[in-house]
């Protein structure tokens, strides 16, 4: 396409949190056509027809900001079936939202996590946590905001803990994922990768074991180095964000007591209000940059070169 005014962007939401209003503040600020999608109003036709809201069809990408992973993932794979480039694409969506899957990929592609283990019932589940060694840190295979996840200290706590899920029930408790516990220096990196590029860096700073921003922790700028860098842009090419799959993915760093970076989780839509605040970064408008060139590369798998040849053609 020659001018990305004649694209239009579909940002996909139901509610409009800190983060949507900033990206509709950089979509307005840069003059993009655009239109708010909540997927609670969509009707869609499985056999290719459309929605009965119809139209959706028209847009020439979908930011997916849903926070129900099951719309992601369902409305990622149906808008790429309509030719309409979705970011992050349904293969970044269906491995980001399960843990099992996302550590999977990372270990296929050769990227330092640390040791994790799946169990499929409550007595391989011990026998797991017991040869890995106390403490290990339990997961819900899905989920965000780090709820649900325990620090296991003993075997006791690990009977009791394995007890709750089996009885709680549902598919996220009848699956175990065990991840060794690391040690941390009081604060965990998280980055944002927006296709190739790292957008920003940022220490989550926390007396608690835990270090989400949800559940307090303190967001402080963190230098973009080389390793930072390269980690991030490993961990995100290993979930399927590349040139012929567009994505933009949270990646959460974990620095081990000899200095060694493990890449602990992926997220598929990243909260990033209080990296802006932190990293001094207008991560929204840079956002919604990338989305723009992937709308004006079209479906084409050649988002990557297109980029470079933008690069090139900058003043």
């Amino acid at each position: 396409m020659d001018s990305h005014h004649s694209v239009k962007i579909a940002l996909l939401c139901s509610r409009v949190r800190v983060e949507e209003k900033m990206l509709l503040a950089a979509l307005r600020a840069r003059g993009a056509a655009f239109e708010r999608v909540d997927p609670r109003k969509l009707i869609v036709d499985l056999k290719g027809a459309g929605a009965a809201t119809g139209g959706l069809d028209e847009y020439s990408a979908v930011l997916v900001r849903c926070m129900s992973h099951s719309r992601a993932f369902y409305l990622s794979r149906w808008f790429e079936d309509r030719g309409v480039p979705a970011i992050s694409s349904h293969h970044t969506v269906a491995t980001c939202g399960d843990k099992v899957l996302t550590s999977a990929a990372l270990q296929a592609a050769g990227v330092p996590t640390p040791r994790t283990l799946a169990a499929f019932s409550v007595e391989s589940a011990l026998e797991a946590i017991e040869e890995m060694g106390y403490p290990v840190v339990l997961k819900p295979p899905l989920g965000s905001w780090g709820r649900l996840l325990a620090k296991v200290n003993d075997r006791e706590a690990a009977e009791a803990l394995l007890e709750h899920k089996i009885t709680l029930g549902g598919y996220t408790h009848g699956t175990f994922y065990i991840q060794e516990y690391v040690e941390k220096p009081g604060r965990d990196i998280r980055t944002m990768v927006a296709g190739d590029s790292v957008v920003y860096a940022i220490y989550r700073r926390s007396e608690h074991w835990i270090t989400n921003t949800a559940q307090g922790g303190e967001a402080e700028l963190c230098p973009l180095t080389p390793e930072v860098v390269g980690l991030s842009l490993a961990a995100a090419r290993a979930v399927g964000v590349d040139a012929g799959q567009p994505g933009i993915v949270a990646v959460d760093l974990l620095e081990t007591a000899d200095g060694q970076l493990l890449v602990n989780e992926v997220n598929h839509t990243p909260e990033f209000h209080g990296a802006a605040q932190a990293a001094e970064a207008d991560i929204a408008g840079r956002i919604v940059d990338y989305v723009r060139m992937v709308a004006e590369a079209g479906p084409a798998s050649h988002i990557g070169e297109y980029a470079q040849e933008r690069e090139e053609a900058a003043p």
